[in-house]
C-alpha cells in the first residue's frame, strides 16, 4: 500500500534546506504565461479519505503567501496527509508533497517530496531549470518537456484548465515528473454531474486523470476526479481502485476561496 492513500489527492517536508543546496540554481520559466483564475494566496481545503467503508486520513492542500524567488513572485504549493489515530495502529501514514511554482506561469521551480508510510520511507526533491529543459534531482539530471509538473503543482494546474465548451473525451496533456521518471500523460474531460457531499449538493466537472500503472494501480483509467463548475474547479471528490481495494477523497471544509463557491447548491 505505499503511497497508495496520498497519489489519489496528490499527498504529501522539511527538504526546503536540501532543496537550496544545489549547485545549479532553479530558473524561473520565462515562456507562456497562463491565466490563473482558480487558486490564490491562503487559500486552504480539508478532505477526509475513505480506505473503503473505514474513515482513515485527512488531505489538506493548501497555498502560501506570495513569495519571491529569483525576483519573479512565486506560491508554495503543499499537499500533506496523515492517517487518523484510529486507523494509524493498522497502517500509519504521514505523507508531504511540496511545489514552489512561479505566479504567472506556474511552472514548478522545486519541489520536495516525503513519504512516511509504516517502515516505508522515500525522500525525493528536485529543482527544475525550465530554459534548458531539465530537473535535477539527488540521481543527477533528467530532461524535461515544457511546463513538466510535479505531483503537487499538476493538482493546481489541471484546476487552471478551459473546460468550457470542450466535447466529452477532450484530453488535455500533461508531462509529469514521478520518482525520477517523467510520463506523458492527460487528463480527459468525461462529463457534467450534481453530487451529494458533506457540504450539500455540488455542480462539478468529472474528470479522468491517466494514471502510471505499477504497484499501486492496476488500471491507467481507475481514477475519478469532481471538480467545481465554477472558476475556482476545487476538487470536492475523487475516487479510485487499488489492488488492496477502494479510496474515496471528499472536501469537508474550505477556506480563502479566490471566487464565489457558486457550484454549492445547498443540501
Amino acid at each position: 500500500m505505499k503511497n497508495a492513500f496520498f497519489y489519489p489527492a496528490a499527498f504529501l517536508l522539511g527538504l526546503g534546506s536540501l532543496l537550496w543546496s544545489f549547485n545549479a540554481a532553479p530558473k524561473a520559466f520565462a515562456g507562456k504565461e497562463i491565466s490563473n483564475q482558480a487558486y490564490q494566496s491562503n487559500e486552504e481545503l480539508n478532505y477526509r479519505v475513505h480506505y473503503g467503508a473505514l474513515n482513515a486520513a485527512v488531505v489538506q492542500m493548501s497555498v502560501s503567501k506570495p513569495l519571491k524567488i529569483n525576483n519573479r513572485e512565486a506560491y508554495n504549493l503543499k499537499i500533506e496527509g496523515q492517517t487518523i489515530n484510529s486507523f494509524s495502529y493498522m497502517f500509519r501514514v504521514r505523507d508531504k508533497f511540496e511545489s514552489w511554482v512561479d505566479a504567472k506561469s506556474h511552472a514548478p521551480l522545486r519541489y520536495a517530496k516525503t513519504v512516511r508510510e509504516d517502515a516505508y520511507y522515500h525522500q525525493d526533491i528536485a529543482v527544475y531549470n525550465h530554459k534548458e529543459k531539465w530537473l535535477k534531482n539527488k540521481e543527477g539530471k533528467i530532461s524535461i518537456t515544457d511546463h513538466t509538473m510535479d505531483v503537487a503543482s499538476a493538482i493546481y494546474y489541471m484546476r487552471t484548465f478551459d473546460y468550457k465548451n470542450k466535447a466529452v473525451g477532450h484530453k488535455f496533456p500533461m508531462d509529469i515528473y514521478i520518482d525520477n521518471k517523467l510520463h506523458k500523460l492527460s487528463v480527459k474531460y468525461v462529463g457534467k454531474e450534481v453530487i451529494n457531499t458533506d457540504l450539500g449538493k455540488v455542480a462539478c466537472i468529472k474528470l479522468k486523470p491517466q494514471l502510471v500503472v505499477d504497484r499501486v494501480f492496476k488500471d491507467q483509467d481507475a481514477m475519478t476526479v469532481w471538480v467545481s463548475d465554477d472558476e475556482n474547479h476545487i476538487p470536492i471528490r475523487i475516487q479510485t481502485d487499488i489492488y488492496v481495494g477502494s479510496l474515496k477523497v471528499d472536501l469537508t471544509s474550505y477556506k480563502n476561496l479566490k471566487n464565489p463557491f457558486n457550484s454549492l447548491k445547498g443540501s
